[in-house]
């Protein structure tokens, strides 16, 4: 339930004048309140006009654009893979335009870029030469026969009688770093267990890196027998005492991969789902609209939309999905929004929607740790939290605890309000508090 964004793909230039054109672009997409500044490079060839982007806040760049045409000054970019659109007129060095998603609109000047976007501070993010080994490994899905890679961080002389923990990244396609906005979160944690005694092994997604592509069937399902490779691949190498990290999405899959595998001594779950995940994401949308100012009237509204998709999703039982959708979707004028329709027909998105964690957590006996931020509104402490307990409390185990961090948001940053939009601006990329929480818990196993 990482937050997916808007737009980050797709965008390219092409104008009437090579020498009017070609360059480097600029511009920022405010989205939830949140700056999120783009770099577009546009460059010549034999067909026309060849452009990639950068998103530096998210550590993007080279991202290869689609096409667009340009008459009258007038920019015209589809996006249909995307669902996303972007209009603009050129004036002299300026594009001012609106680019489209989901239904939304948001306004985008583009100018031609003087200075380099200044990126945030990361003081915590690792920097080698390390106190302790690294390893890059490989490994195949026996399942779904796909390949994994990613690194495996040791203390130096580690005994595999020692706690080492697999971590599983949230949703959407993330490298081994769980990274976002320039933040790796995962490198962080590994770096700081490794320095206090606990190993780690980080994956990159199916897709993402090393790893090779999924197909678009994929579900949570699927990504939960990559967990399971990555278990065996370790149960292989002589580790015993194997735990799973799970945050968000992957606080899903945690669970669902201790219950099948005998290979799991612990498990730790960061801002994890406890509730069913259609009450999650009303839950979620609505402290979104909220803090990104919507009034009242327009957050019931949202509200009652969402809840009304997520109930059709969660109950169909018939044979023509898309077509009942599509009906389900169409305005007064019979128009469906292509955006809105790709998301909700998609296996990964009907699977987690349909999904209520207390099915598998109500069945792990292991030792467990559920921590929370106090202000995420992505998955909300306090409900969650409280789920989580009396689903564990239902599986009589007897050895967990659950935690909320005041003041923390999804990313477990220290924060003021938890918006979206705070996640970029932080130059924490997660509390040392969080850290010595978790690593603690592990070590008195």
């Amino acid at each position: 339930m990482k937050t997916k964004l808007l737009l980050l793909a797709l965008l390219c230039m092409q104008f009437l004048f090579a020498q009017e054109i070609t360059g480097s672009w600029s511009g920022e997409l405010s989205v939830q309140g949140m700056s999120l500044p783009l770099i577009i490079h546009i460059k010549k060839d034999v067909k026309g006009f060849v452009s990639s982007m950068d998103s530096p806040k998210q550590g993007a760049t080279n991202i290869p654009l689609a096409t667009t045409t340009f008459v009258d000054n007038q920019l015209a970019i589809n996006a249909p893979a995307m669902g996303l659109s972007y209009s603009g007129k050129l004036n002299v060095d300026r594009i001012e335009g609106i680019f489209k998603q989901g239904g939304m609109e948001f306004p985008m000047t583009l100018s031609r870029q003087t200075e380099t976007v200044k990126l945030v501070n990361r003081p915590q993010s690792p920097v080698a030469p390390f106190n302790y080994q690294t390893e890059e490994v490989s490994f195949v899905n026996s399942i779904d026969k796909n390949t994994l890679a990613g690194t495996l961080s040791a203390p130096k002389n580690f005994k595999k009688s020692a706690p080492i923990v697999v971590m599983i990244t949230g949703s959407g396609s993330q490298n081994r770093d769980e990274e976002l906005f320039d933040h790796k979160p995962f490198a962080v944690i590994a770096d700081d267990f490794a320095k206090k005694g606990i190993a780690t092994l980080r994956l990159d997604d199916r897709g993402i890196g090393g790893s090779s592509k999924g197909t678009k069937k994929d579900t949570s399902a699927n990504f939960v027998t990559d967990i399971e490779a990555a278990t065996t691949f370790l149960a292989n190498k002589g580790y015993s005492n194997i735990g799973l990290l799970g945050h968000s999405e992957g606080g899903m899959i945690a669970p669902m991969v201790a219950v099948k595998s005998k290979n799991i001594r612990f498990i730790v779950l960061m801002a994890a789902p406890g509730t069913a995940v259609d009450e999650l994401l009303t839950q979620q949308n609505y402290l979104a609209g909220k803090l990104a100012g919507m009034t009242e009237a327009q957050l019931l509204e949202n509200k009652k939309i969402n809840q009304k998709l997520y109930t059709f999703i969660k109950n169909y039982s018939g044979s023509t999905y898309e077509k009942d959708l599509r009906s389900l979707l169409a305005n007064e004028n019979g128009k469906v929004d292509e955006t809105l329709l790709n998301q909700l027909k998609n296996p990964w998105f009907t699977y987690f929607i349909k999904f209520n964690p207390a099915t598998y957590l109500s069945q792990v006996k292991i030792p467990v740790l559920a921590i929370n931020g106090g202000l995420d509104f992505q998955v909300p402490a306090k409900d969650n939290l409280a789920a989580i307990k009396n689903s564990l409390t239902k599986a009589k185990n007897k050895n967990f605890e659950t935690y909320e961090f005041e003041g923390m948001n999804h990313l477990f940053q220290e924060c003021k309000t938890g918006a979206f939009s705070e996640y970029g601006e932080i130059e924490q990329t997660i509390s040392p508090k969080v850290l010595d929480k978790m690593s603690s818990w592990i070590l008195k196993l």
